[in-house]
C-alpha cells in the first residue's frame, strides 16, 4: 500500500441489490425524516455536500482503484482483483473502510455505482448533472448509476431536468412508495399521496430512467391491510415500474412506529396475515410488466419473485404452498428462515437433518413458552437486522 490515509465519505445504507456497487455519498441523511416505520437517519440533520467535496471523493476513489490495480500488477495478477489481491487488502492494517469497499467493488466486477443518501434529486439539477458526468468521466467502466429519491422531490423536477440528469449518466431511481393507500401514507407520515406517487413514477419513466418502487407489506397493520394491498396494487398498475421490491415491515423498539404499537393505535399483522396480504397484492397486479423482487431478509418468502405477467401464477403458487403447510411446519419454516437456515420452501424437505433440528427447537419452545415463546424467538432473530 502506498497511502493508507486515502479515504472518502460513505453513508449508512444502500439497497440490498446494490451490496456490490461502488458507494458514493452525495447528500447526508434524509431531508424528510418523518416516516414512522424508518429507523435510519433519525436525530441526524440533513445536509447537502458541495460539488467540490463530491468531486474530491470521486477522485479519491479513482486514486484507490489505480493504486489497487498497481498492487495487483506487483502481486502478479495482471491488474485484476483476484482472491490473492483481495485477501492482501482485507488483511492489511489501517486501511479505511472506503478503501476496502473499492477493492471489493473491483473484485466483484459489478461496474455499478449507488449514490447515497436518501434523496439526491433534492440537489440542484446543474450540480447533480455535473457530479454524475464527472463520475462517468472518472470511471468509464461504470455501466449503471442509481440513487434513492422521494416522489415529492421528483415532482419538483421537470421532465426536461430529469432527462438532463439521465443524459449525464443516472440510469435508475429507487423510490420508497411503501403504500398506495392515502390513509396508510398519512398515518405513517410519509408526506405523499398515492396520486403523487403515480405522477412521480410516470415522470421518471418519461425521462428514460429505470424505476424501482419499494413496497412495504404489513404497513397497513391489521386495520388497513386490505386497503393497503389493493390501493398499492392500483398505484403500481398505473405506474408500471421496472421493478417492484418487497420490504416487509418490522418494528423494533428504536423505530418511531413502536410507540404506536405500545399505545394500541397500530396492530402488527402476523407473518401469515402479511403473506395473505402479499397474495392479494400480487393477485391485483394487472396490465403491467414489472419485475417483482423479494430480495430482502425481512421477507419471509424470497421465492415470490418474477416478471409479470408470465410469472404471476408461479408467485401465487409459492404463497399457496406456504399457506397449505401445517401450522407446525409454518412455524418451522419461519424459525428456519429467520435463523438463516432456510431460503426457500423446498429447504423444508431438501435437508431432513436441518428440518429435525429446527422442528425440535420449535417444539421445545412450544412446550416451555407456547406459541408466544416461538414468536418472541422469531422476533428476536429478525429485528436486529432492521
Amino acid at each position: 500500500m502506498t497511502d493508507a490515509a486515502l479515504a472518502f465519505e460513505q453513508g449508512p445504507i444502500r439497497p440490498p441489490n446494490e451490496s456490490r456497487s461502488l458507494l458514493l455519498r452525495l447528500t447526508r441523511n434524509c431531508p424528510w425524516n418523518h416516516c414512522l416505520f424508518c429507523p435510519v437517519y433519525k436525530r441526524r440533520k440533513f445536509s447537502l455536500r458541495s460539488v467540490a467535496e463530491i468531486r474530491q471523493d470521486i477522485q479519491t476513489a479513482r486514486a484507490m482503484a489505480d493504486e489497487i490495480a498497481a498492487l495487483s500488477q506487483r502481486l502478479g495478477a495482471g491488474g485484476q482483483v483476484d482472491d490473492r489481491v483481495i485477501r492482501h487488502i482485507l488483511n492489511a492494517p489501517d486501511l479505511d473502510d472506503s478503501y476496502r469497499s473499492v477493492a471489493l467493488w473491483l473484485y466483484y466486477g459489478t461496474d455499478a455505482c449507488f449514490l447515497q443518501d436518501a434523496d439526491n434529486l433534492i440537489m440542484k439539477t446543474d450540480d447533480l448533472v455535473a457530479v454524475v458526468a464527472f463520475l462517468r468521466e472518472a470511471f468509464p467502466r461504470i455501466r449503471r448509476v442509481t440513487t434513492y429519491t422521494r416522489s415529492k422531490t421528483v415532482l419538483k423536477k421537470s421532465v426536461e431536468a430529469l432527462k438532463r440528469i439521465r443524459a449525464a449518466g443516472l440510469d435508475r431511481i429507487h423510490i420508497g412508495l411503501e403504500s398506495g393507500s392515502d390513509d396508510v401514507l398519512r398515518f405513517m407520515k410519509k408526506g405523499v399521496t398515492g396520486d403523487e406517487h403515480v405522477a412521480a413514477g410516470k415522470r421518471v419513466l418519461a425521462a428514460g430512467m429505470e424505476l424501482s418502487e419499494y413496497v412495504m407489506p404489513g404497513l397497513g397493520g391489521q386495520a388497513m391491510a386490505r386497503a393497503h394491498a389493493l390501493d398499492t396494487a392500483d398505484v403500481l398498475n398505473r405506474i408500471d415500474p421496472h421493478f417492484i421490491r418487497l420490504r416487509t415491515l418490522r418494528v423494533p423498539r428504536r423505530v418511531p412506529l413502536y410507540q404506536e404499537l405500545e399505545a394500541g393505535t397500530f396492530t402488527m399483522q402476523t407473518d401469515d396475515q402479511t403473506i395473505a396480504e402479499i397474495r392479494l397484492l400480487i393477485e391485483s397486479l394487472e396490465g403491467i410488466t414489472s419485475t417483482v423482487a423479494s430480495d430482502h431478509f425481512m421477507n419471509l418468502l424470497e421465492e415470490v419473485s418474477g416478471t409479470l405477467p408470465d410469472d404471476k401464477a408461479r408467485m401465487l403458487a409459492v404463497i399457496d404452498h406456504y399457506q397449505d403447510l401445517s401450522d407446525l411446519d409454518r412455524l418451522v419454516f419461519r424459525a428456519g428462515r429467520r435463523g438463516g437456515r432456510y431460503r426457500s420452501l423446498d429447504d423444508l424437505t431438501r435437508d431432513r437433518a436441518t428440518y429435525e433440528k429446527v422442528h425440535s427447537l420449535v417444539e421445545s419452545m412450544l412446550d416451555t413458552g407456547g406459541e408466544a415463546g416461538v414468536e418472541k424467538m422469531i422476533r428476536e432473530l429478525v429485528d436486529p437486522y432492521v
